[in-house]
């Protein structure tokens, strides 16, 4: 794909006809599950841009690494008369899994993406051996919060009334950190031409299903990073997790806002893979 602000992995055909885009990384290893890293809603986010930190680590330790990009983002397929609800991508995840061999999986997701690993494990149990999240989405409600943060009254405005400078789209990216020295220009660079790409209803017909009423069905082991400079969603949900997760391990950082796994990413797959070698449960 000539020009492209990302580099280019691979494609897979879902039964509806639409392509996911992935990248890959790491062997399959017997005994071990493949790591599938699910990115953010915000505009211009892709699989690659929001892990890109962590992939080598994970790789470099025996693991097999997927990061898709969600449809409606990155290069994956972005239609305009779809829903992109968390059903849809719970759906297109499996499918991508399942259509390359993959029967089980650590979901990582962050933001939207975390509302999206919650609900496949709660769909596919059987699948997870463990969950990572990023301040995710499903923990609460929200119509409890999100219209109150600064994080989403602006991404809520950009949907509707984005003017289309690169200026009013770094200024939604600053939200997402604690440090705005770490939105470089090729953070912007990389998500802002995807940005530009997307129609508005990949931002507009967002539903999830209601995860948070659900939070004491997860079965399997679950780590929950949470920036305590979040403007997205509020820290406090992480104790909403710790409280009703059966067997949860909470980090929370001063040192982040919103995109843990890119603010501290050295700290984070320590985190994670300090976690996938704790022994299962008995």
């Amino acid at each position: 794909m000539s020009g492209s602000p990302i580099p280019v992995g691979k494609f897979f055909t879902l039964g509806s006809g639409l392509k996911v885009h992935y990248h890959e990384a790491g062997d399959r290893a017997p005994g071990r599950p493949t790591i599938l890293c699910i990115h953010g809603g915000g505009p211009g986010a892709s699989g690659y841009s929001n892990f890109k930190k962590n992939m080598p680590a994970f790789a470099q330790q025996g693991y097999h690494v997927l990061a898709p990009d969600l449809l409606g983002f990155g290069l994956s397929d972005k239609p305009d008369d779809i829903d992109y609800s968390s059903v849809l991508h719970v759906e297109a995840m499996r499918e991508l899994t399942t259509g390359l061999g993959v029967d089980r999986v650590v979901p990582i997701g962050n933001s939207l993406g975390g509302s999206v690993a919650l609900e496949y494990t709660l769909e596919h149990p059987a699948a997870v051996d463990r969950l990572v999240l990023m301040a995710p989405g499903g923990v609460e409600n929200p119509a409890l919060f999100w219209g109150q943060t600064d994080g989403g009254r602006a991404l809520a405005d950009f949907a509707r009334t984005d003017d289309g400078s690169e200026e009013s789209f770094r200024k939604v990216l600053t939200l997402l950190v604690h440090d705005e020295a770490d939105i470089t220009d090729t953070a912007v660079a990389e998500r802002y031409e995807i940005a530009r790409s997307q129609p508005k209803r990949v931002f507009t017909s967002v539903t999830i299903r209601e995860t948070w009423t659900r939070l004491g069905e997860i079965d399997c082991p679950v780590l929950v990073f949470w920036g305590a400079n979040d403007r997205f969603l509020p820290v406090d949900q992480a104790l909403k997790a710790a409280r009703e997760i059966r067997d949860a391990k909470i980090v929370v950082s001063s040192q982040a806002g919103h995109w843990y796994m890119l603010e501290q990413p050295d700290d984070f797959n320590r985190e994670v893979l300090d976690f996938l070698a704790r022994p299962a449960r008995a």
